[in-house]
């Protein structure tokens, strides 16, 4: 009898819950077939080791049968069963045969003894008899044990029983219906213990104990307690809890802390300013116990007191201590402000802001992840908003001028962290237009203006290239025309130099049109560059046609089709000249006439060069007769046109002996004339020169100068010196000597004059007059009645290029002349358009 009714206690362990509740509250026979299904679900996997089990749950029957519930749901079921052998054999799987008619009894079999070779025996379950009765003290003796066991882990002492007795009988209460009067009397007693924490607390507090550590070792133990009884209790916490809506144990302990302890006015001040002390005391180099305030922060966390009490004396004691320091710092700027001063300031607050972000970081520190924006934008507004004025002033320019790039990106990162962009974009504005006016505006420094302006515009075009665009803008500009002149002169200087590689070329003609893109009067450009290409293409002093070419297309990219037209048109020209050239050199006819004499001439037309001034010469009866010849040729096929020869820019070849023997000089028209006037004569005067030649007076002595004065003399000066006076005799210098067989021998270059400059720039505004007067009668015709104010302020903003008030007056009037606007009869300084 003892061996089934342990056989059942066993059996009950493995039955699901349900099974149980369902056979204590019925024990008619209609209930019977739900208990023998389901202990002989629990039975079937038993096989083989049933002995063993049975034999370990006899041991356990004398504790269950001190509980009464279990007693009822298995002692009562097993009373009237036994085994009994089974009459198959060589089963291999169980059975079950039920037979209702048989007093509701149920046949097993298990497959065990069958697989074991033995005989196969049979379990017979019978129904209940009589309902099992529950213990009048019950519930007051369970609920003793369990009170017990909550009192003695509140004192830190041993419960007594084990967790896994203490669970049963939480589970027997709920069972009991008693689930109720179990939550609320262990309401009162999480309540009590932690009245009496809390004034154990402030006790401890108030005799100077360290705040943080007491608060965290209650904290601890609390926590812990709180674990443990929640795990006695989980039955309750997971059925009854859920089932009632009730706040879980743990809940209701976190809410009894918070109340009791956490809101207390004396403990939570205490806490919250040691933590906020701790803190800044690690701000300032200290060493902290991180992981005391990590348990302190989570205790916060836990009771949802972190961002109502703590957060906001976290912030204001953060802004507080950031402000002083910015402050201090700041004056420390004053007192002498460098380079290496604002470096230090700006990687300063790149640390602190990094400090502070793991100070919010999971696993690096212990704040709050909520609480990380809130304390970076502390610090970004003590530390850099309120000082960005200051570190714009006294930084800025000390950090461009010693171009320290890493602290100048620094400085744009944080100042962009509190929307200051446009103080540094402005503090660079006025940087480059100050650096890049003293450059253009130094007139000592025209000659390498162009150099400076391209090595300045390297060291800071990587800041901000909107910005650079409007500084350049605005001090290219300040010097009319002149920056557009030496930007085409150094062009020009690159395309004849021929010294680097066409790709370098490529490099340095792209960096010059960047220049070129700030200018507004880029017609002044274009007037000093067509000047200037012109000579490179008649003279051959161009180093690679294809880098012209590039140029061009780099140009009218830049420009369009309407700004190199006439660029085109010389080049063109050129191969037009080549192919005439070419007609003129087959004509055996033609070739017979000009004898020894090699001739090229460059037909040009008149509207795409430059305007040149044609000076009569007297040439040698050669060359006249070469001229004509080629005019005849010409004249033959394309009648109708005129030619007009300009010997300014003519240059021959001329075969010279010396006493060292023969060489070939390269020189200019005006060279070659004055040289062969050496055929007839050793020593000429100038004046017979100036006659027989009829040149120039001023290009006659530059003339003069390059032969007898310049490296290359084949001609000798008397009396000797640089200058050419009217006085002065030239000598055929034969014993001239020189290495090479063909001697260059150049024009000397005499310096642009102001009247000249002042020319090239009027023949610049004759070309913009057309665009002036198109822009007013446009503006005329769309507004109709203007007054002079109105009209020239729409003309300066719709022109692209510096001009004078005067100059646009001038072509109002003009345009009244000619009858395209009138002035008001009533108002003469209003205009009226006439349509």
């Amino acid at each position: 009898m003892a061996s089934r009714s342990s056989a059942s206690s066993a059996g009950s362990k493995k039955r699901p819950r349900s099974s149980l509740s369902s056979t204590a509250g019925n024990n008619s026979p209609s209930a019977s077939p739900v208990t023998q299904t389901s202990i002989t679900d629990h039975l079937r996997p038993i096989s083989h080791t049933a002995t063993a089990v049975l034999s370990e749950a006899s041991h356990r029957s004398k504790r269950h049968a001190a509980d009464p519930i279990s007693s009822r749901n298995s002692g009562p079921m097993l009373q009237n069963s036994h085994l009994k052998p089974s009459d198959s054999t060589g089963s291999t799987t169980s059975s079950c045969d039920a037979n209702p008619g048989t007093n509701g009894k149920i046949g097993l079999k298990p497959a065990a003894n069958a697989r074991m070779g033995g005989p196969v025996k049979k379990l017979i379950v019978k129904g209940l008899k009589a309902k099992p009765q529950v213990p009048a003290t019950f519930v007051d003796d369970t609920w003793s044990r369990l009170n017990s066991a909550v009192v003695a882990i509140y004192k830190n002492h041993s419960a007594g029983e084990c967790l896994e007795e203490l669970y049963p009988a939480c589970e027997s209460l709920c069972i009991c219906k008693k689930a109720d009067m179990m939550y609320s009397k262990l309401t009162d007693l999480c309540k009590n213990h932690t009245i009496s924490e809390g004034k154990a607390l402030k006790q401890q507090l108030e005799s100077g104990s360290n705040s943080l550590r007491a608060a965290n070792d209650t904290w601890t133990r609390f926590s812990t307690q709180q674990i443990m009884i929640r795990t006695i209790f989980l039955y309750l916490d997971r059925t009854h809890v859920i089932q009632a809506g009730l706040k879980p144990i743990w809940e209701f302990g976190l809410d009894f802390f918070r109340e009791h302890i956490m809101n207390d006015p004396i403990i939570q001040p205490m806490v919250i300013q040691g933590i906020i002390k701790e803190i800044t005391a690690e701000r300032d180099g200290d060493q902290i116990s991180r992981d005391l305030l990590r348990s302190l922060i989570s205790m916060m966390l836990d009771l949802n007191v972190y961002s109502v009490g703590f957060e906001a004396p976290l912030l204001g004691q953060t802004e507080l201590y950031y402000a002083t320091e910015g402050d201090r710092l700041v004056s420390d700027l004053d007192k002498g402000a460098n380079a290496a001063a604002i470096a230090g300031y700006l990687q300063h607050v790149e640390e602190r802001l990094a400090f502070e972000r793991d100070l919010c970081t999971p696993g690096l520190g212990y704040l709050s992840q909520g609480s990380r924006k809130g304390l970076l934008q502390v610090l970004e507004k003590q530390l850099i908003k309120r000082h960005v004025g200051v570190l714009v002033e006294k930084g800025f320019n000390v950090l461009m001028e010693e171009n320290r790039v890493e602290d100048l990106s620094r400085m744009y990162s944080l100042f962009a962290k509190v929307g200051a962009v446009d103080d540094i974009k402005k503090a660079f504005a006025t940087y480059v237009e100050k650096c890049g006016t003293v450059i253009v505006s130094d007139t000592t420094r025209d000659a390498t203006m162009v150099d400076d302006l391209l090595a300045f515009k390297s060291r800071v075009e990587d800041a901000a290239p909107t910005a650079l665009k409007e500084a350049c803008e605005r001090f290219i500009n300040k010097r009319q025309n002149k920056p557009a002149e030496m930007i085409a002169k150094h062009i020009d200087a690159m395309l004849k130099a021929g010294k680097v590689s066409e790709t370098e070329t490529e490099a340095q003609l792209g960096q010059c049109l960047a220049l070129f893109r700030f200018i507004n009067g880029k017609d002044v450009f274009e007037a000093f560059y067509k000047k200037d290409l012109a000579k490179r293409l008649l003279l051959g002093k161009s180093a690679s046609v294809d880098s012209e070419k590039s140029m061009l297309g780099k140009l009218k990219t830049e420009c369009g089709a309407g700004f190199t037209s006439k660029l085109e048109g010389m080049f063109k020209d050129i191969d037009t000249s080549k192919d005439i050239m070419g007609s003129f050199k087959t004509s055996i006819r033609v070739m017979e006439k000009l004898g020894t004499i090699d001739l090229f001439v460059n037909v040009l037309t008149s509207g795409f060069w430059p305007t040149y001034p044609v000076s009569p010469v007297n040439l040698p009866t050669e060359l006249a007769q070469c001229q004509q010849v080629f005019k005849d040729f010409y004249m033959s096929k394309y009648s109708g046109r005129q030619l007009t020869w300009c010997p300014s820019l003519g240059h021959c070849v001329v075969k010279a002996q010396f006493k060292k023997g023969a060489k070939e000089l390269s020189v200019s028209l005006y060279q070659a004339l004055v040289l062969l006037l050496f055929n007839e004569s050793n020593t000429v005067s100038y004046t017979d020169i100036k006659t027989q030649t009829n040149l120039e007076e001023r290009e006659l002595k530059r003339t003069l100068q390059s032969l007898a004065c310049g490296k290359v003399r084949v001609l000798q000066k008397s009396p000797r010196g640089k200058d050419v006076a009217d006085t002065d005799s030239f000598e055929y210098n034969a014993a001239f000597e020189n290495p090479l067989f063909r001697i260059k021998i150049n024009q000397i270059q005499v310096k642009e004059t102001v009247e000249e400059n002042k020319t090239t720039n009027e023949r610049v505004f004759a070309d913009r007059q057309y665009q002036v007067d198109a822009a007013i009668v446009r503006i005329m015709k769309a507004r109709k009645r203007l007054t002079h104010t109105m009209l020239l302020g729409e003309l300066f903003e719709q022109l692209k290029f510096p001009i004078k008030a005067s100059d646009l007056k001038k072509r109002i009037e003009s345009l009244m002349e000619r009858e395209y606007m009138e002035r008001d009869k009533d108002d003469a300084s209003t205009y009226i358009y006439l349509a």
